[in-house]
């Protein structure tokens, strides 16, 4: 069995966030920044921004992290000008709370279509306000996007927040990231306040390995009941999905560090599987696809809470996945929050899966597809968002 160490591409969570702070610190060198598309598309509009270009057009197609963070910071580009767009897709998706978040603060945005939607007018200006409200149980990348700019705010920023968070752990990579530059954030209860930050001490950046994308590793360690190797992933990693490791344990896969960065997925002896799964995902809802379909691919029934982020992402991915589940024969069930299958039987395996142009659909039913090679996965190009060599790596 070849047990070479597969290569995960960085974190793209991480590299996002860090090339937004780049551009208001220089001094901040990055290095094994993630290859997906969505870095790629938010690393070439920062390029523009440096630019002496008073007016621009910015079209970051599907690159929904780009369009929220993107956001924020052209609000900071005080006498310049901008049209901020997407693909049709990105219209659709809600960013309503961020603008009015941003309004607040004094920021100059307006609607060019559909009120709460895609595509933007940005006119840069002083943010001199300190403070807002902001709910909090929508995404947590509005508010991500915030933090960021923060410490180049005159009087820095203070976040009051409203209603139940969803993937925290998305907010508290932000401030520890934040943290480690050493600029001041102070959190307590429902308020985070991040302090006006005029420079940085140089510091390079090693960009981790994706926790998201390595999840599909651990599903065909699960289907298939082999070990694995994966590697670039720190023990002390503050990527809220490292939380697969858990996870997998109740699907019979554990984990253990064997290097430094380099992580042994290894089928548990004598495992015995359950019969049915709860997760509760409010933390880590980019998992769902792959819990969902290894559970699918294992015949177990399965049911997953605190999804009500999902519906706003690449597409609405609880219809996505009841869709495509069923073809399979099995019985799925989908609320505005949560998804069971309640028959895990598959009774037929000869189908055509639709990815909705979502780059999670297409590599969760990958997994699948291990079992049953006549499975035919629509467009499988669209893995480029964020794991552009998926199908070279995704080989056993």
């Amino acid at each position: 069995m070849d047990l070479t160490p597969i290569d995960i591409p960085s974190s793209k969570s991480l590299s996002n966030r860090y090339l937004i702070l780049k551009f208001l610190f220089p001094n901040l060198k990055l290095k094994n920044l993630s290859s997906a598309k969505d870095t790629q598309i938010l690393e070439k509009s920062l390029k523009k921004l440096s630019s002496d270009k008073t007016n621009d057009k910015i079209n970051i197609g599907h690159a929904g992290t780009a369009m929220r963070f993107l956001t924020a910071l052209l609000s900071l580009q005080s006498d310049k000008r901008f049209i901020l767009d997407g693909s049709e897709r990105m219209r659709q998706r809600p960013i309503k709370i961020l603008v009015e978040a941003l309004q607040q603060l004094g920021a100059d945005i307006t609607y060019l279509k559909n009120e709460g939607f895609p595509p933007l007018a940005i006119s840069g200006t002083k943010l001199l306000k300190d403070h807002i409200t902001i709910a909090q149980n929508v995404s947590s990348q509005y508010i991500t996007a915030l933090l960021l700019i923060a410490p180049a705010l005159p009087n820095g920023l203070k976040i009051h927040l409203t209603g139940k968070q969803v993937s925290k752990p998305y907010i508290q990579m932000t401030i520890a990231i934040l943290k480690d530059l050493g600029i001041k954030v102070i959190e307590k209860e429902q308020v985070i306040e991040v302090y006006k930050t005029k420079n940085i001490t140089t510091k390079t950046i090693n960009i981790e390995g994706d926790w998201s994308s390595a999840s599909y590793f651990y599903g065909a360690a699960a289907v298939l009941k082999q070990k694995l190797i994966i590697q670039k992933f720190n023990k002390q990693s503050i990527q809220g999905d490292r939380w697969i490791m858990q996870y997998f344990q109740k699907l019979g896969i554990e984990s253990q560090f064997i290097e430094e960065n380099k992580l042994l997925l290894r089928p548990i002896p004598n495992f015995i599987y359950p019969k049915k799964l709860s997760f509760d995902l409010i933390n880590t809802p980019d998992l769902a696809q792959t819990l969902a379909t290894t559970c699918l691919a294992l015949g177990i029934k399965c049911h997953l809470t605190g999804l009500q982020t999902l519906k706003i992402k690449e597409t609405d991915r609880l219809q996505a996945l009841k869709n495509e589940m069923e073809k399979f024969g099995a019985t799925v069930q989908i609320s505005h929050n949560e998804l069971k299958i309640t028959t895990p039987i598959i009774s037929r395996t000869n189908i055509t899966i639709d990815t909705y142009e979502d780059h999670r659909m297409a590599m969760s039913f990958a997994i699948l597809k291990l079992l049953y090679p006549q499975i035919c996965i629509n467009n499988p190009g669209v893995v480029e968002k964020s794991f552009p060599d998926f199908w070279e790596k995704f080989q056993f």
